[in-house]
């Protein structure tokens, strides 16, 4: 009974460090694409665009600081 109990709380342990790991991954790619936007509102939404397109497009992660920086200087205002 006490492994049972010790191998369910280290398989949670893991859980929530992969979810964690996930969710911290996900804030810094957006801090990035905010960060090169600026504090202009539509640069903020079309750099959130161009990260959605970067994760459906499948851009590798060592890549993307490098796709968005692209995508920034893409950019025209309306």
């Amino acid at each position: 009974m006490d492994l049972v109990i010790v191998i369910v709380v280290s398989v949670l342990a893991i859980a929530l460090h992969v979810v964690l790991y996930l969710l911290f991954r996900r804030w810094m790619d957006r801090d990035l694409a905010l960060s090169l936007a600026g504090d202009d509102e539509d640069k903020r939404r079309y750099m959130l665009d161009c990260l959605q397109r970067a994760r459906d497009d499948g851009v590798r992660r060592r890549e993307l600081p490098a796709w968005l920086e692209r995508e920034a200087a893409r950019y025209a205002p309306r």
